[in-house]
């Protein structure tokens, strides 16, 4: 690990918690919302020179790593630091949540000041997530991402059942913590025992230790599946993926926007659950590939039906996830460099979709197709930026689905040649369910009365969606700019899955 001269990563973690405070205490309204703009735009250009001062070469240890004791009777610390898989979620998150403040500037009508004041608060946890090297640090952010998610939802949903959708979440969230902590517990108290300890005091939660800690076979497949259903919850995958339609439907768009956009629990499944058990992560493989293909075809099946834009593209976004689950079951090259690329996708590409369908509930109360139709004839440039979206959502060369999609189903054809159909399924799915709503709501005669008097995208908003068009064209012209950043991670990443199962394999017949 190398140590920050300056601590950029808690500033960066902070800097959105101060600008929350400063926004929730300030009176004036119009005031409170220029500060949370300065804010989300200060954490962006903070993000930024994080990965300037990252070094892509030191693939195998983490990076600006910031350590402090926090409870010192259980070995807690305050340990933070970035690697090459989690550096780009870093201005992604702030991009999105740019975005979703100016989305939000018209729109919200009531408790202006404390709405902008929970969008930065949750951008500055959930970059806790991404930076969080201790478990239990970890959980916290990981929890910590409720209650902001929860008045998100119930305050200013479109919804009439708005709160339960909240609540919904809630309890989902809240199952899926409840292995994860028992998960983290676990491992916490292998250590101690691994070294000849007493507990507390030789409790460890610090991840690069307990990289270091031996496992013993009969603790990896029940460490791994503890954090695989915490996180299926999270990412979502089927069974667990009715909270987010859900929350598409009732909550604002901008919160949607937020949790299709930034995939916390594939995140999670890459960073612990896969490296922390890695001889059960290999031996279990197929069964995370089944669950993902599952997921992929079963969500885009659904999505096939759907009426409703912000319902469709819910599901799209579990189909989508579903894919970078094959991919990281696949425990190749191709597989986790095409997941995280992917998953860096879903801020532009799902996350701005989101905010499209929210300019078009804004103005005519509803994304139902029934109430659209013909709508490129009065929204040209929405349109324009709509179709660009949908299209690199289903992975159209030229754009940043391409590559992260042509990757993805590499590694499975690779790994798993009989769920590679289901990929491939996936994807002529996806291309079905989105070409189909796009003809039925953006082209033909136009019929509603309202349709005919909208106003297509104001200067802020057109501004928004220009920045998200350049990336998608820019990553997928140049995607090496992405792959160049996580390619000695996800070698170190992949090299340790492989040599700790080879080591488990030989300690076994021995």
């Amino acid at each position: 690990m190398s140590d920050a001269n300056f601590p950029v990563l808690s500033l960066i973690i902070f800097l959105p918690l101060l600008g929350a405070l400063a926004v929730a205490v300030i009176r004036n309204v119009r005031l409170a919302k220029n500060i949370a703009l300065l804010f989300a735009a200060l954490e962006l250009i903070a993000t930024l020179a994080a990965v300037r001062l990252f070094n892509a070469d030191l693939g195998n240890s983490f990076q600006l790593v910031e350590h402090h004791a926090w409870i010192p009777s259980l070995n807690i610390e305050y340990l933070i630091g970035i690697d090459g898989i989690s550096v780009l979620f870093l201005p992604m998150s702030a991009l999105l949540t740019l975005m979703a403040v100016i989305a939000s500037w018209n729109s919200v009508q009531h408790l202006t000041r404390f709405h902008f004041a929970l969008l930065l608060a949750l951008e500055g946890i959930t970059i806790g997530v991404f930076l969080a090297l201790d478990m239990a640090l970890f959980f916290l952010f990981w929890e910590l991402t409720l209650p902001p998610i929860f008045f998100l939802i119930s305050l200013w949903g479109i919804g009439s059942g708005r709160r339960s959708a909240a609540i919904k979440y809630t309890l989902f969230m809240l199952f899926g913590g409840v292995p994860l902590l028992f998960a983290i517990i676990v491992l916490a108290v292998n250590h101690a025992t691994a070294v000849g300890g007493r507990i507390p005091q030789d409790l460890a939660f610090s991840l690069p230790v307990l990289l270091e800690t031996p496992l013993p076979d009969n603790l990896q497949a029940l460490v791994f599946l503890l954090l695989l259903l915490g996180f299926a919850v999270k990412t979502p995958l089927a069974p667990f993926h009715t909270w987010l339609p859900a929350v598409a439907m009732e909550g604002p768009t901008q919160l949607t926007a937020l949790l299709t956009g930034l995939k916390l629990g594939a995140f999670g499944i890459i960073r612990f659950a896969m490296p922390l058990a890695p001889s059960a992560a290999v031996q279990y493989s197929w069964v995370l590939g089944i669950l993902g293909a599952i997921t992929l075809v079963y969500s885009a099946l659904i999505a096939l039906q759907q009426t409703n834009l912000r319902r469709l593209l819910a599901y799209a976004s579990v189909s989508h996830v579903g894919l970078v689950i094959v991919g990281i079951a696949s425990l190749n090259m191709q597989g986790i460099q095409g997941a995280v690329f992917q998953l860096l996708n879903f801020t532009v590409i799902a996350g701005s979709l989101m905010l499209v369908a929210g300019f078009i509930q804004h103005r005519l109360g509803s994304t139902e197709v029934i109430h659209l139709g013909g709508l490129a004839k009065v929204m040209p440039r929405l349109t324009c930026f709509y179709f660009l979206f949908a299209l690199a959502s289903i992975g159209l060369p030229g754009t940043s689905g391409f590559p992260a999609e042509s990757l993805l189903i590499i590694s499975a054809l690779l790994a798993h040649p009989s769920i590679s159909i289901a990929a491939l399924a996936g994807v002529a799915l996806s291309a079905a369910y989105m070409l189909s709503f796009t003809r039925r709501a953006f082209f033909g005669p136009v019929t509603q009365a309202g349709v005919r008097q909208v106003q297509d995208l104001r200067p802020r908003e057109l501004t928004l969606l220009c920045v998200s068009a350049l990336l998608i064209l820019g990553f997928g012209f140049f995607p090496n700019s992405v792959l160049k950043t996580n390619r000695a991670t996800a070698e170190a990443w992949l090299n340790r899955l492989m040599n700790q199962s080879v080591l488990a394999s030989e300690a076994g017949r021995d």
